[in-house]
Formats: C-alpha cells, structure tokens, sequence
C-alpha cells in the first residue's frame, strides 16, 4: 500500500485530500498543528478502514518534522507522496506589518515547506523508487490584494521552490509540482464542531467561469492526479481556480 503524507491535514483543503486518498488506496500521515483538528481526521478514516496516523507538528521546527517523519515510517512505511499543504495568514496593513509577523508566516508556508520536502526526499531518495512532492500555493503569488505581503510572498517562493527541487531531485526519480488554488470554500471541511455550511451568492459564483466557488474535492482531485497520473510532469504549477484569474472584469 502507498503512503501519502500530508501537512495541514486535519481541516480544509488538507483534510479533503487525506479523505481523497485514502479512497484511492492510500495510508495517510497526517501533520497539522491543531491537535483536535488532526485527531478527529484520523479517527474517521481509521473508522473508513483507511491506514492513517497522526501527530501534533509545528512544521516550521526541524525536531517537530523530523520526528514526524520517524513516526510514519514506523506507523504507515515509507512516504511515496509528500502534500506540502500547511499554511496560514497573518497579514495586516503594509506600513504596520511587523518583521516577526512576516517571518512568522515565512516560517510556516515557505521553510516549512522545505523541511517536509527535504525530510521525505531523503527518505524516497534512499529508498530508489522515486516518489511525488505536490506543494500547495496559490493564485495569490501571481496576483494580490492590498496588505497580503506575508502570505503572497510564501506563495510566490513555493512556485520557486518547486521548480527548483523539481531539478535538484531528479537524479532521484523524485518528480515535484505545485497546485495554486484560487477561491476555495473550506467552511464545511473544519473539525467538526467548527464546521458550517457554505452560502454563496450569485455574484460570488458568477466571478468563476466554471460558475462556482471551488471546493477542497477540486484540489485533493489536481493533487491525485500529480501523484499518479503525471509521471511526465514535473516542476510545473497547476492554477486551479474555476478560471478566475484569466477573467477579465471591468468596473461597473
């Protein structure tokens, strides 16, 4: 059985993707911060009779992946798919974001990132049957709204990132891509007790030229499809996004 690691799983986006692999045979390792979101995710793929583990990581600390990466190789095996999904905002006001705010971030979504990446491609490179390494970005690192630096700036380095490991690790078999997403609803793949159902007005969904919000099943589906059925495809980004950024809208 194959094993998928994934970064932020236990809400959102990440959630939506462990449930997603599982389904396609999958064991799922699970790392997320919020230890009741992680839990929760692990214990109803478990009850799905999907193999899956979880542990409590700041991604961001070198100790934290490294023992998570201990963990699912004793747990699950060796990881075959790294999903560098973990991420979050803490932007504000351009002229009033503070240095350890911005680095806060950076920590996160961008060396993170490269902490996992480095953890699972050591593992995959020693192994000698190469593997897959998908990195979450954004529509954000090629487009902004005011006072989103912080965040924009880790997207825009993951886009890098990954076509510069796309190189460095091919020697290794191990090919590596990205998934920007654009507007996706995430409000009914929370922890339970947090989770909502999602409304979205007509103009909301009339911003998308696919004619609707995108959902976490739209990602989990580009990030499937990268790890089993690209084998030709590496260091590329695939925007997934609805096509709302090739629409062009003018004022009113």
């Amino acid at each position: 059985m194959k094993v998928v690691a994934i970064t932020g799983g236990g809400q959102g986006i990440g959630r939506a993707t462990a449930f997603h692999f599982a389904k396609a045979g999958y064991a799922v390792s699970i790392a997320d911060a919020d230890a009741a979101a992680g839990r929760e995710a692990a214990k109803i793929l478990r009850e799905t009779g999907a193999p899956a583990f979880f542990l409590r990581t700041d991604i961001s600390k070198e100790k934290d992946v490294a023992a998570w990466m201990k963990a699912t190789v004793r747990a699950l095996g060796r990881p075959d798919v790294l999903i560098n999904n973990a991420g979050f905002f803490r932007n504000g006001p351009f002229l009033k974001l503070k240095p350890r705010d911005f680095d806060a971030v950076i920590a996160t979504n961008l060396r993170g990132a490269f902490l996992c990446s480095q953890a699972a491609a050591r593992i995959m490179a020693a192994r000698k049957k190469g593997g897959a390494i998908i990195n979450i970005a954004s529509t954000r690192a090629f487009m902004s709204e005011a006072n989103t630096e912080a965040y924009t700036a880790s997207k825009g380095g993951i886009v890098a990132l990954t076509h510069g490991m796309a190189m460095s690790l091919a020697p290794y078999r191990i090919r590596v891509n990205c998934v920007s997403p654009g507007w996706i609803e995430v409000r009914d793949w929370k922890l339970s007790s947090r989770a909502r159902a999602p409304v979205h007005s007509k103009k909301d969904k009339a911003q998308h030229p696919a004619g609707r919000v995108g959902r976490p099943e739209d990602i989990a589906e580009a990030c499937l499809y990268l790890a089993d059925h690209a084998g030709f495809v590496t260091g590329q980004n695939l925007t997934v996004d609805g096509g709302m950024t090739i629409k062009m809208i003018y004022a009113e």
